[in-house]
């Protein structure tokens, strides 16, 4: 089990991994590219498996007796991993629709699942080279290109009107319906896991998920916001966990900045 004190210190291996499998991303990006489809019918690319590769070989290598699960490689069975107490939650391309229509907004994932809780995350962004790191009681951060990291924190209290953010790929209709009842809100579309980093940097102040998403998706942006002071809950007002069950999808979720005001309450009776 890696301590807070052994993830610190290899915090920086991590980015630095995330920054090589967004190099070999770009590399595809920049190029024609063509894109097939999974069972699910989510798409698949190039730059998704070359990314796979170099983070779980670089893992691998690091952390050899920690065990990893990635979107590319999420066939380990149920009762293979119920005995992990610690592994790597890895989404090598968080939107690859948002890759394959080239508008930027796409991440590549790593996280540390502790007990069914992300511990630590790093979400970098290869387009704009922005990189968030999250570690348990020890903070969050935003690394520009070049940068010294600086310290990240979600808004508390929030705006007034709300800002409100919403995936730009999976627009729910039932969603205006529930959001009418907290008020003056403002709402912005995006692709990814960059949607719980608004909130991690204050930029933001919630983001409610009624629809499918996976637990790789959302582990490292999830240690992101936890390190930055924010919390997620599922609609029940219960802590999201990750690997509790056979399926690796997420129940709907609420990603939360500032935990004095009641977000649940409007919600708890959505049915999807």
């Amino acid at each position: 089990m890696l301590t807070t004190v052994e993830l610190e210190a290899i915090a920086g291996d991590i980015r630095n991994i995330s920054h090589r499998a967004g190099r070999a991303i770009l590399d595809v990006y920049e190029q024609d590219f063509s894109v097939t489809h999974k069972q699910d019918d989510s798409p698949l690319t190039q730059a998704d498996l070359a990314s796979n590769t170099i983070i779980c070989d670089a893992l691998a290598a690091l952390t050899p007796n920690i065990p990893l699960l990635s979107e590319e490689s999420a066939e380990i069975d149920f009762a293979t991993r119920s005995q992990w107490r610690q592994y790597w939650l890895v989404d090598p391309l968080d939107g690859t629709r948002e890759f394959v229509n080239r508008n930027g907004e796409f991440t590549v994932n790593i996280a540390l699942i502790s007990n069914h809780a992300p511990v630590f995350g790093v979400v970098y962004v290869p387009v704009s080279g922005v990189t968030y790191t999250g570690i348990e009681k020890q903070g969050a951060s935003r690394q520009d290109s070049g940068q010294a990291p600086v310290r990240i924190h979600v808004r508390q209290p929030c705006a007034n009107p709300v800002v409100v953010v919403g995936s730009r790929s999976h627009a729910n209709p039932k969603l205006l319906h529930h959001l009418a009842a907290i008020g003056d809100y403002q709402l912005v579309r995006m692709g990814s896991s960059l949607k719980f980093c608004l909130l991690a940097e204050g930029k933001a102040d919630f983001y409610p998920r009624l629809g499918p998403t996976s637990e790789w998706d959302t582990a490292a942006a999830h240690a992101v916001v936890n390190a930055a002071g924010g919390r997620i809950i599922t609609l029940d007002g219960e802590a999201l966990q990750y690997n509790t069950k056979e399926s690796l999808l997420n129940p709907e979720f609420l990603v939360i900045a500032d935990d004095s005001r009641d977000w649940l309450t409007p919600f708890r009776n959505y049915r999807g």
